[in-house]
């Protein structure tokens, strides 16, 4: 990878009621960042901060403005994973490398976020993937241009132990056209063979790639959290009152506590 090609940016979980995912994710142990509105569109977040990437917590505000399609997301398939961005610290150079695989011109985006001192405009810019890019991963690159007003260390401290994205498991149609994809994006070096399914190595993380069947459907299926003392995670879990199933060093959360998402913590 390259400073134009990176690993995981943030992971995007779609929410029916912000305010209520807020509180579930509390119970959980994380920190969230005070939500963030973007700026000409009818969706808003909540961010949970770690070191080098993040989750996004994001729902619909004003129905009647641009969602991006959460609202039909929502409708059709309720909440969960939505989607991936990866990391890119040039939009541009990103855009150049992915060009010929669909990858459309970088869009500017900016979201208003009201702090404490008073009210910040992060900005950002995108480079969106066409599906066939990313297979089982609906996915685009971020590059940030005002780091410092969200990567902020009080938010990065999560009584959890949260410390990054481990894992962010996917299901595909082809293992061999998956493989030739993400080659294209991240290198063959990056790529190997694991349980009967695929890996691809985004720096501390992975995307994990496995065949969908029957009961199985394409598309995004789990994630793995990385955390410094899964006991100490086992804790506040039992503290919130949080069903959970600890296996070793591994504790599986129920979709219906996580909003949707197949969510897991892992010492690591």
């Amino acid at each position: 990878m390259s400073g134009a090609i990176g690993g995981f940016d943030h992971i995007i979980i779609g929410v029916a009621d912000l305010d209520a995912a807020c509180l579930a994710y509390q119970r959980l142990g994380f920190t969230l960042s005070p939500r963030g509105r973007h700026i000409g569109w009818g969706t808003a977040n909540y961010c949970i901060m770690f070191a080098g990437d993040y989750l996004e917590l994001l729902g619909i505000l004003d129905p009647t403005q641009f969602t991006n399609n959460l609202d039909t997301r929502l409708e059709n398939e309720g909440e969960g994973l939505l989607g991936v961005s990866f990391a890119t610290d040039d939009a541009d150079a990103a855009h150049a490398q992915l060009s010929a695989l669909g990858a459309e011109p970088p869009k500017d985006l900016k979201r208003l976020l009201d702090l404490p001192e008073g009210s910040v405009e992060p900005a950002f810019r995108l480079v969106h993937l066409p599906p066939v890019a990313t297979p089982g991963t609906p996915a685009f690159f971020c590059q940030h241009l005002s780091r410092d007003l969200v990567w902020r260390e009080d938010w990065q401290q999560h009584a959890n132990g949260a410390r990054f994205v481990a894992a962010v498991s996917a299901r595909v149609e082809d293992l061999g056209r998956a493989r030739a994809a993400y080659s294209q994006i991240f290198g063959t070096e990056a790529i190997s063979e694991a349980d009967g399914g695929l890996r691809v190595r985004l720096g501390a993380g992975e995307l994990r790639l496995n065949l969908a069947g029957p009961d199985a459907p394409v598309g995004l299926a789990g994630l793995d959290i990385a955390v410094a003392d899964i006991g100490r995670t086992a804790g506040v879990l039992e503290q919130g009152e949080v069903a959970h199933q600890r296996t070793g060093k591994r504790i599986a959360i129920t979709p219906q506590d996580a909003c949707g998402v197949s969510l897991a913590f892992v010492e690591a």
